[in-house]
């Protein structure tokens, strides 16, 4: 058993029985679910927006080599500056440079899935450089120390009461602050840091090809800040992200709002493409977008699991899994969680380490029923557990307990050479650790539907 599983299962063992942990998770799943309800009436027809969304991004990554190389030609003809970088320590490095180039003590980050995912500001930390987290949730997640539990939500798993504790501690405010006042302390603590720092540093939602622009949506403004008054604007961003032309966003933006947060439509949206021009007051001097890989080109190659690129990071798959529900974002271990995350975690960080995710699904094909562009979910999933037995990622013990399962289950002969009461002793025996200690082992009947038969029949079979 390697590492990564052994710590996912211990994790999963914990929160599947923590009834605080699940109770305020079912609270704001709650709330998310009643307001997806009010969002999504804004579509006529929602299934033929989602066709559609999956149309396009189908499109767009059958064309991603040309679609990109046209961002890149129009972005620097603005006067931006486009980086290629193959993994996160290539993207780390890149940054470092500018930094190091711009004598930057201090970056300002807004919520950004990428930069977690390339771990940036703990590389930034190591050089001495300061990395401030700006949106709410993230900045609660970095008080903490924690990283973000949710792709949308950073703070999912924490109360009121849980952050107000937090801001006591860390702040020295009244733990008795109230949501709102929460909120002003926040507020009060970063307006500062945009001032004072010296870079900015983003994600994006969206490359848009035809325009050479990146498109960020948002709730609090704090990407409008980050963009507008650091000297330098860096914006990190997986190669999928990109859309064919500007004009689809009238289809992403309402999508992504609806089956993110349950919105019409996010309080910012913006387009960017390249740093100030002349005669413009608004805009950082300089700007670069990081084109980055890190394991994207191998989905890319893989024609079953190439899909998954079409996600757009809603977030909708993790509110409607009963697994993810259950044991929580941080017990996944990695920056991507829930069912998308089981299914591209493996490609981007190595199948043997962790294809223990896409075991981690009841297959009920919820995922794949809400997810906005259509990917089949719980069909990549399997997909993926099959690549591990191809690749002969499965140790010798479990082919063999399954080879005699596979007999057995095809033999109704074999099946009922064991009694009830054998089976029970073998399933304490050889199951009862794997079970768990908080969960009652299943007991077989004292006699099998076909002895039952025989027996009303008279010996008849």
């Amino acid at each position: 058993m390697n590492e990564q599983l052994a710590t996912f299962l211990a994790k999963s063992e914990v929160k599947a029985f923590d009834l605080d942990h699940r109770r305020k998770i079912n609270f704001n799943i709650g709330k998310y679910n009643q307001a997806f309800q009010q969002g999504k009436s804004q579509f006529t027809d929602l299934m033929t927006a989602r066709e559609r969304a999956k149309n396009m991004k189908w499109r767009a990554i059958e064309q991603l080599d040309v679609l990109l190389e046209n961002f890149e030609a129009q972005f620097t003809r603005r006067g931006g500056k486009v980086i290629w970088a193959e993994d996160g320590t290539q993207a780390c490095r890149e940054i470092l440079h500018i930094c190091q180039e711009k004598q930057a003590r201090k970056v300002v980050k807004s919520k950004s899935m990428v930069t977690e995912e390339i771990h940036l500001n703990e590389f930034l930390a190591e050089h001495d450089i300061e990395s401030i987290e700006s949106d709410l949730g993230e900045y609660i997640q970095q008080l903490d120390g924690e990283p973000p539990y949710h792709i949308v939500t950073p703070a999912m798993h924490k109360s009121k009461d849980d952050i107000a504790r937090l801001f006591s501690n860390k702040l020295g405010t009244p733990a008795s602050l109230t949501a709102e006042e929460l909120t002003m302390v926040a507020r009060r603590q970063l307006r500062e840091q945009y001032v004072t720092a010296d870079i900015g540093i983003t994600g994006a939602n969206f490359i848009l090809a035809d325009i050479g622009g990146i498109a960020i949506t948002e709730n609090e403004g704090n990407a409008r800040l980050t963009t507008s008054l650091p000297r330098v604007h860096i914006a990190v961003v997986g190669i999928e992200k990109v859309l064919p032309s500007y004009q689809d966003l009238a289809l992403f933006w309402p999508l992504l709002a609806t089956f993110g947060t349950g919105q019409t439509i996010t309080a910012y949206n913006t387009i960017l493409t390249g740093p100030r021009q002349p005669g413009e007051t608004d805009g950082p001097e300089e700007m670069y977008v990081i084109l980055l890989d890190n394991g994207r080109t191998r989905i890319l190659q893989d024609i079953q699991v190439r899909e998954s690129l079409y996600c757009i990071r809603c977030g909708a798959c993790l509110n409607a899994c009963p697994v993810y529900k259950n044991i929580g974002g941080h017990t996944y271990g990695t920056t991507y969680s829930g069912p998308i995350g089981a299914v591209i975690t493996p490609h981007l960080k190595g199948m043997q380490e962790f294809k223990h995710l896409s075991y981690a699904s009841s297959l009920c094909a919820n995922c794949t029923e809400v997810c906005p562009v259509r990917i089949n979910i719980h069909e990549l999933l399997l997909i993926n557990r099959h690549e591990a037995v191809e690749a002969h990622y499965t140790s010798g013990s479990e082919k063999l307990a399954w080879y005699f399962w596979k007999q057995a289950s095809l033999s109704r002969k074999m099946m009922n050479m064991a009694s009830g009461k054998t089976k029970n002793f073998v399933l304490r025996k050889l199951f009862r650790k794997s079970w768990g200690d908080k969960r009652e082992l299943p007991v077989f009947a004292p006699h099998s539907f076909q002895e039952l038969w025989k027996q009303r029949r008279g010996g008849k079979t």
